[in-house]
This record gives C-alpha cells, structure tokens and sequence, in this order.
C-alpha cells in the first residue's frame, strides 16, 4: 500500500507546482527562450532586488498618468493606512463572527498554497465555459459544503466524476473571494482603480472630452497591477482569463463582460464590510472598471515598454556595451532613461539608479571601450606611415604628448575625459571613428600647399592641425 501511496502524493506535489508555475509562465512571450532573453525578466529581478528602487520607478510613472492627492498616493504607496468607505454597527458584527469560523483556504490570507487549491475550480470551469448563466445561477448548498470541505482540507478532488455542477464550483469562487480578509485588489489600490476609470481623451483644443483613454488606461492597470502582492497578482490573473474566455462564450452563456463584472465586482474591488449604500455612486464606476479588465485582461499583466528598457539599461548597463545599438539606448538615457521615466523626475532611490546607469554608458576615467582602443591604434599606424610633412610631425608630437594615448601603453591607465575632450586629437579620433574621410581631404591639401607667404595657407594648416 506504502509502494501505491507514494506515487500518488508525487503526482499531487508535481500537479500543484505546475498549477502554481501557470502564474509566471504565461506572461512569456516565447516560451522556448531562455528566460535571460524575455524583457520581463530584468524587470523580476529589479523588483526582487532592488524593491524600493522597483517600487519608486513605478509609482513614478502611475503618477504621471493619474492625479493622486497627497492622502491617496501615501495609501498607495504603503506610507499611510488604506481609508476606504466602510459599514457600520449589525453588518460589521455578523462579518466579524463570519471570519473567526475561517479554514485552511476560505477566509485566510490568501498564499500559493490556496490558489492551487482553488485553481481546481478555475480548471473545471474553464472546461464549462458553456454552461447558460455560470456564475450567476446558484449552485446546490449540499453540494457547495461538501465541496468547500475537501478544498479546505487540502485535498485533491476530481471534479469530473459528475459529483459536482459548475454552478457549485463557481459559486464557491465567488465565495472564496468574498471571504478574503481584503479584495483581491487590495484597498490600497481601490482610489487608483476609482482615478483609472476617469481617465478619457483631450479634444484639439486640449479639453477633457467623455471619450475614455483605453491606451492610458491599459498603461496605468499595467503599472497598478506591478504593485500587487505576488499570490494576488497571480490569482487576479488567473480568475480575469477565465471570465475573458467565459465573455467570449456570452453567445452560448449568457454572461457579457459586464454581466460578469456586476457579478465579481462585489468580491475583488469592493472595500470589505459594505453595503451598495456606502459606495456614493461609485457603484457603476467599479462594475465598469471591472468590466474593462475582463475586456482587456490579456495585455494588462505585461510591464510597459519603458520599465522593461529602465530594467534592462540598469542591469546590462554595468558591463562594457558592445554595440552602437546599446550606444544609442545610453545616449537616449542620458536626457532620460526610457520614454516617460526622466531622472529629476525620479524620487532620490530611483535618481541614484539612474545615476549609475549614465554614469556607465559614458566612458570613465576606468572603464576604456575596446572600441576606441582599436580605433586609436589603427590612427596612430596611419599618422605613422603617411608621408614625411608638418602634419605627421605635428600629429606625432600630440601622440607624445599624450603617452596613455599611444599603442604602446596598452598596460596603463586609459586617457581621462578632459583628454577625450581636447580639440587637437579629439576631433580626429571622432571622425575616424565615425568613418568620416575628412582626414584623406586634408591630407591630400597638404599635399598640395599653398604659397608659403599666404595668409590662408598658414590658416589651413593651422586648422588642419588642430584637428578641426
């Protein structure tokens, strides 16, 4: 019996990991990438590693799209507690003794553990997608008790035996959702969903019209969902897939994207505790909100272009860049790392990532390009084999004055800026390196001087020389 045991508890352990892998998995772009290569990789480890950092560049950018008032952003934020239109008196009480009736699942602190629980539901659901009025037609008490009995023991159950409706299983998710200890998205986040749902277009004149803005409503619900908890996060991406797919079957079902969102809204975004009374005619504005999550639930759960590149500059920017490429993308930071994000914008944390970033893609004092060194080379073997003249003289002695400047001193330090900068070699070391053919002009001049008594004469070779 032991030899039996085993491979089914293995095969329990190895389905609900892959359960919970479905979180991270999906947002690939290309699964067959190595994960290095997937743009939101550097924006996890940003978050992982540098969370204030992550943290500050975010809520940089939501406030550039929202207006946020002091009290809102410091609930947002994490700085002040979340103050949220809340019931009183009898309804409190009967929730409060609600809550200390709670199990392993329903109406704890939501973790992995019981999203993979509940993604049993989510599953046969997505199975019955058919089902006329899923999620709004009741399903059996018996049943429901029975079945939140075994979810909340942790147990694996086979849903496909027939023992169970959908109508149980999804009245249980609503269920399980409404027993949160707080809305799936957070009563932090509820003004910035209430802000969000204003946001409407600007006529030619620059007046605010009804028209909503879908493309700055999508970025800011990008950037909001970035600050979600990691296990409501992945839970809110889950349950929005389903009712994306269950709006795409209204033809069968019955349940419009908005039919869903008045049936949802109550238990992921209402703050706990309230009647419909409490909300001061906000009602609407949530179902609409969660209505266009459902709508556009398939692109609110990647990073926007600008944090991935932000992320990917603060990372890859610490290494010697090798490409004129990732030249261009530093000397794009340099007036602001990515479009929308600026440096001065940035709180203090986010300046100082900034900072190194810039400070790597232009070139230290340190840090010598291999780039420059092989054009320096390959100029100095030119000056050294062209013809006998006032210019090669002229060109040598800049090289001997600059000894870190020649071949020869490979071992040494590398010039300094203020070199780098100088007008005498500068400006041919720039046109070399941009292939320019200026110098193969001015040689040929020189070639061909003119009289020694002219006045341009002198000037020409004077400026020759300068490297101007």
């Amino acid at each position: 019996m032991a030899a039996e045991k085993d491979p089914q508890n293995n095969h329990k352990l190895d389905r609900r990991s892959t359960k919970c892998s479905v979180f991270n998995c999906q947002e690939k772009s290309d699964s067959s990438q190595p994960v290095i290569f997937n743009p939101d990789f550097f924006v996890e480890r940003l978050r992982h590693e540098y969370p204030q950092a992550f943290v500050d560049l975010v809520l940089s950018n939501i406030t550039r799209l929202i207006d946020l008032p002091g009290d809102e952003f410091s609930q947002l934020s994490g700085e002040a507690e979340p103050r949220v239109p809340s019931s009183s008196g009898f309804l409190r009480s009967f929730n409060f003794l609600k809550r200390k009736e709670k199990g392993v699942i329903f109406g704890a602190t939501l973790t992995e553990e019981g999203i993979a629980q509940i993604y049993q539901l989510i599953e046969y659901l997505s199975k019955n997608l058919h089902v006329e009025g899923l999620f709004r037609v009741p399903g059996h008490s018996l049943r429901q008790t029975a079945l939140r009995e075994m979810l909340n023991s942790g147990a694996e159950i086979d849903l496909e035996t027939g023992d169970f409706h959908p109508n149980d299983a999804a009245t249980l998710l609503k269920v399980f959702l409404g027993e949160l200890p707080e809305p799936l998205l957070t009563h932090r986040h509820y003004h910035a969903h209430l802000k969000i749902g204003e946001l409407s277009r600007f006529d030619e004149k620059g007046n605010k019209t009804n028209m909503p803005d879908k493309e700055r409503q999508i970025e800011a619900f990008q950037l909001l969902f970035m600050l979600l908890p990691p296990p409501n996060r992945s839970l809110l991406k889950l349950l929005l897939d389903l009712l994306y797919h269950t709006a795409r079957n209204q033809h069968v079902n019955k349940m419009s994207a908005l039919n869903l969102a008045t049936m949802f809204a109550p238990h992921i975004i209402w703050p706990k505790n309230v009647m419909a009374s409490d909300l001061q005619g906000n009602i609407d504005k949530l179902n609409n909100g969660v209505a266009f999550l459902i709508r556009y639930s398939q692109k609110l759960f990647k990073a926007p272009a600008y944090i991935k590149e932000y992320a990917r500059l603060y990372f890859t920017g610490s290494k010697t860049l090798q490409s004129n490429d990732d030249l261009t993308l530093c000397a794009g930071a340099k007036n602001g790392p990515v479009a929308g994000v600026t440096i001065d914008s940035l709180p203090s944390p986010m300046r100082k990532i900034g900072g190194e970033v810039n400070n790597t893609c232009s070139m230290n004092s340190d840090e010598t390009p291999s780039y420059t060194e092989a054009a320096l080379k390959e100029l100095f073997q030119q000056v050294t084999n062209m013809p006998e003249s006032a210019k090669k003289k002229k060109l040598i002695k800049q090289f001997e004055k600059q000894p870190l400047l020649t071949p020869s001193a490979d071992s040494r330090t590398p010039f300094s800026r203020r070199h780098w900068r100088s007008r005498s070699l500068g400006g041919i070391i720039k046109r070399k390196v941009l292939g320019s053919q200026i110098l193969t002009e001015k040689e040929n001049r020189l070639q061909n001087p003119l009289p020694h008594g002219s006045l341009d004469g002198q000037r020409s070779e004077n400026k020759i020389c300068k490297g101007d």
